[in-house]
């Protein structure tokens, strides 16, 4: 046997076949994977869950924070791949989610399926053993008004909105529960402020890409009346009502201070001037728009007001 110091070794060689590591990663497929949760949307849930997690001023325990932003996350991620996994052939005829990775083939329809039950069995267990119980349900109601009502109905009555309101304002309960193990008034004030909020949201986007709806077959208010009177209408009635929930805790002593209700007034205002200006318009596109662009200025505004007036002022 040749000593290991005087064994010859053809640089050569060695250079030509290089170490090579057991695993790799695909890294695009784990994009496919990552876009099937709807990170955006997902996104919006967590971040309204934490919200009624600190809005609820708790004591500051990291631990549970953790769970609930990795529960929340998980379950989060399921309601879009699910969702993706149910509307996947309708998402082929609609133009901008026929590039979506099962419709494009990326991933299969049966591999989105056991990928989507995994991560909302993960998010629910994860409250459930490191939250309390009343997270993990209200999580679990969360995913099965938002799969098993909102998304059928969206094929059979333009009143599907409103359905879909309700598990989009779920989130911020889960958090108040999670620091709390109850809901409080200020918690169904937040669930309030989530529900009108996202009916002109999603009446300004309906009305952009109404034409998309009509060809995937979405019975949307937009369909029904194609004029955009009626979502304009909703949206100004709910712009409204948005007002009028958001500085309730005006005349509640002790839950928010004057930085609150002067912001929630100033804001809650503005939105209610872009709403009426799309209910007043004969050409609905640009005013659609501005409203779409108050609504994603309103929401992490008034909510980021909130926390910091009950953590500073309150």
């Amino acid at each position: 046997m040749v000593p290991e110091s005087t064994r010859h070794v053809d640089p050569s060689k060695s250079a030509a076949h290089p170490i090579q590591l057991p695993i790799s990663f695909d890294w695009d497929k784990l994009n496919e994977y990552w876009e099937l949760t709807k990170p955006r949307l997902s996104l919006l849930s967590v971040i309204t869950a934490a919200v009624g997690y600190l809005t609820a001023n708790p004591q500051r325990d990291a631990t549970t924070l953790i769970s609930l932003l990795l529960g929340t996350s998980f379950a989060a991620g399921a309601a879009g791949t699910l969702n993706q996994w149910m509307e996947r052939e309708i998402d082929k005829r609609m133009v901008r989610t026929r590039s979506r990775p099962i419709p494009a083939g990326a991933v299969s329809p049966q591999a989105a399926l056991l990928f989507g039950l995994t991560l909302g069995t993960l998010g629910i267990g994860i409250l459930w053993f490191n939250v309390n119980a009343l997270a993990a349900l209200l999580t679990f109601v969360t995913l099965f008004s938002y799969l098993a009502a909102y998304t059928p109905l969206k094929q059979k009555t333009h009143w599907c909105t409103l359905v879909g309101a309700i598990p989009g304002a779920i989130p911020p309960l889960v958090g108040w529960s999670a620091a709390t193990g109850a809901i409080d008034p200020l918690g169904w004030i937040l669930f309030g402020i989530l529900f009108f909020w996202q009916i002109p949201h999603f009446m300004a986007i309906a009305w952009t890409y109404r034409k998309d709806y009509a060809d995937a077959g979405f019975i949307m208010s937009t369909a029904v009346d194609p004029s955009g009177k009626d979502a304009a209408r909703q949206s100004m009635l709910h712009c409204i009502l948005l007002l009028i929930v958001s500085i309730i805790p005006t005349f509640v002593p002790d839950m928010t201070s004057p930085f609150y209700e002067v912001m929630a007034t100033i804001t809650g205002v503005y939105y209610l001037v872009k709403a009426t200006r799309f209910w007043r318009a004969s050409n609905k596109n640009s005013p659609a728009r501005q409203l779409f662009f108050a609504s994603i200025l309103y929401l992490p505004l008034i909510l980021a007001v909130l926390v910091l007036d009950r953590w500073l002022f309150v």
